[in-house]
C-alpha cells in the first residue's frame, strides 16, 4: 500500500492547514516561503482536494470512488462527499476520542480492537450508519495504551452527531452528519468543480 512519508507539519504548512484538525498538538513556527504569485483556479481546487485527502488519510483512487458515490446520492454532491468521509470507521474512532490522531485510529481498527454492533471490524474505510454502536473489544480495554489515549483526549469535544460513553468504552452514531456538523476547513465546492471538468 502507498504511504505518504512527507512530515505531517511540513504537509500542513504547504496546504495552509492547522495541525489540530489532525489531532496533533504541535505547531510549526516556520513560515512558508512562497513568491507572491497568484494561484490559478485549478491550483485552488487541487489544494482543497489534497487537503481533504490528507485530513482523512485517503488515497486518490478511493477518494475518486467516494466522489462518484456522492454524485449518485440525493442533495448536493459536496455535502454528500464530506458526510461519506466523516462516516469512515477510522474517523469515527478518532472523533469519539478512542485515538489521538486519525492515523492512530486507522491502526487501532487494523489491529482488530474495534467492534461495530458487537462484531469485530478491521476495515478503516467501513462506513458507519445511524444507530451503530462502536466499542473497544474486551481484550484491549485493560491495555495501558487506551488509558494513555483517554487521558490525552480528555478535553476533546465529541461532535453532536456522535455520543461517547468512555466509561463503557463505547460510542453511538446518533445520525449521519450534515455539512454544518463537520468542522473540517475544506471548501468541498472547489473539489466538485475540479472533478466535474
Amino acid at each position: 500500500m502507498a504511504v505518504n512519508r512527507v512530515p505531517v507539519l511540513k504537509r500542513c504548512r504547504s496546504l495552509g492547514l492547522e495541525p489540530m484538525y489532525l489531532g496533533i498538538d504541535k505547531k510549526s513556527h516556520r513560515q512558508l516561503k512562497r513568491s507572491n504569485r497568484k494561484v490559478s483556479d485549478y491550483g485552488l481546487q487541487l489544494r482543497e482536494k489534497q487537503k481533504a485527502k490528507f485530513i482523512y488519510g485517503v488515497l486518490e483512487k478511493p477518494f475518486r470512488n467516494y466522489y462518484e458515490k456522492a454524485e449518485k446520492m440525493k442533495g448536493m454532491t459536496g455535502n454528500a462527499l464530506m458526510a461519506l468521509l466523516e462516516c469512515r470507521l477510522d474517523n469515527v474512532v478518532f472523533r469519539l476520542g478512542f485515538a489521538r490522531t486519525r492515523r492512530e485510529a486507522r491502526q487501532i481498527v487494523d489491529h482488530k480492537a474495534i467492534l461495530v454492533n458487537g462484531k469485530r471490524v478491521n476495515i478503516p474505510s467501513y462506513s458507519v450508519k445511524a444507530g451503530d454502536v462502536i466499542s473497544i473489544c474486551e481484550k484491549s480495554r485493560t491495555s495501558k495504551h487506551f488509558a494513555d489515549i483517554f487521558e490525552a483526549t480528555e478535553g476533546r469535544t465529541v461532535p453532536a452527531w456522535l455520543e461517547s460513553d468512555k466509561d463503557n468504552y463505547s460510542g453511538t452514531v446518533k445520525e449521519i452528519p450534515t455539512r454544518e456538523m463537520i468542522d473540517v476547513p475544506v471548501d468541498e465546492m472547489l473539489i466538485v468543480e475540479l472533478y466535474s471538468k
